[in-house]
């Protein structure tokens, strides 16, 4: 989902032409010149939290550096040591420490300005979430909506989802996967960037307990259709629709500004909601935890 909040830039002052620091105008998009090798939020977000400890691949994102307000630059500067987490693929995850307390934990990829995700933390505070995504004023506007309506049930973090799943958490350990909107690489060479995958699949169900519900949304129709088949496919997950199709939007997933730009436009938007299922140890695919559980 990406729903664009960017405010224009501040007109410059004699101040800060002249290098002295110009106070912040709230909304307005922060210009900072930093110094080689300083970090753009001190105390924020890392640029990139896993560096080179893990292998070049083939990956399902494009990060992008757009422009962050003054108000989401101080979001991620107060509330990300407490709120944020940075994916660095260096340790273990203990959920319940990560959110003080032992709820059901959701794991949404990919969470644009976050107005979704924070509607659906609102409405079912018994239910952690956990938000990923590489978009640096995303992080920031969620964050803000966090603080301002008080929802203690989100966590946010920072980089590549794969590094998370495979390094840094253990079997059992989700309660749900969303993925909504996700890039979907329409020219065919890139196909093979597009998320979910078999080997994408593979790697979740080691992560999400029996019963737990994977839910994906997309307006484009032949990512839909690929979806649809991967899941289908896939042994560890059956289709909640009896006739093996399309799911209707359930009212727990909120109507985005971007989902409702596509429908003006006449896309297609299809949701499919699959469950995984318990088949017991699987010879064929090794136990990728990483406490070896």
């Amino acid at each position: 989902m990406s729903d664009s909040l960017n405010a224009p830039e501040a007109p410059r002052s004699r101040s800060t032409e002249s290098g002295e620091a110009a106070a912040h105008v709230p909304g307005v998009s922060v210009r900072h010149t930093r110094a080689k090798g300083e970090p753009r939020f001190p105390d924020g977000p890392s640029a990139d939290p896993a560096g080179s400890h893990f292998e070049r691949r083939i990956r399902s994102f494009q990060p992008r550096r757009s422009r962050v307000t003054a108000g989401q630059a101080d979001a991620l500067q107060r509330l990300w040591p407490t709120w944020g987490l940075d994916i660095d693929g260096q340790h273990t995850l203990d959920l319940g420490e990560l959110f003080g307390n032992d709820n059901p934990v959701v794991l949404e990829i990919g969470f644009g300005m976050g107005e979704a995700t924070a509607q659906m933390a609102a409405a079912d505070p018994g239910t952690n979430i956990l938000a990923v995504d590489v978009h640096t004023p995303g992080q920031g506007n969620l964050l803000n909506l966090a603080e301002q309506q008080k929802l203690s049930n989100i966590r946010v973090g920072n980089g590549d989802a794969i590094i998370l799943l495979r390094e840094m958490l253990t079997r059992d350990s989700l309660d749900g996967l969303r993925v909504y909107f996700p890039d979907p690489w329409p020219k065919k060479r890139h196909h093979k960037r597009r998320l979910i995958q078999p080997e994408f699949l593979d790697l979740a169900a080691t992560r999400l307990r029996p019963g737990a519900l994977v839910h994906c949304a997309t307006d484009w129709e032949p990512y839909a259709e690929q979806m649809l088949d991967v899941l289908t496919a896939h042994p560890d997950f059956e289709n909640t629709q009896a006739d093996g199709g399309f799911a209707s939007r359930p009212d727990f997933r909120p109507l985005t500004r971007f989902e409702g730009q596509g429908l003006d436009k006449g896309h297609v938007v299809n949701d499919l909601l699959f469950r995984r299922v318990q088949h017991g140890d699987r010879p064929d695919r090794p136990d990728q935890s990483p406490t070896g559980a």
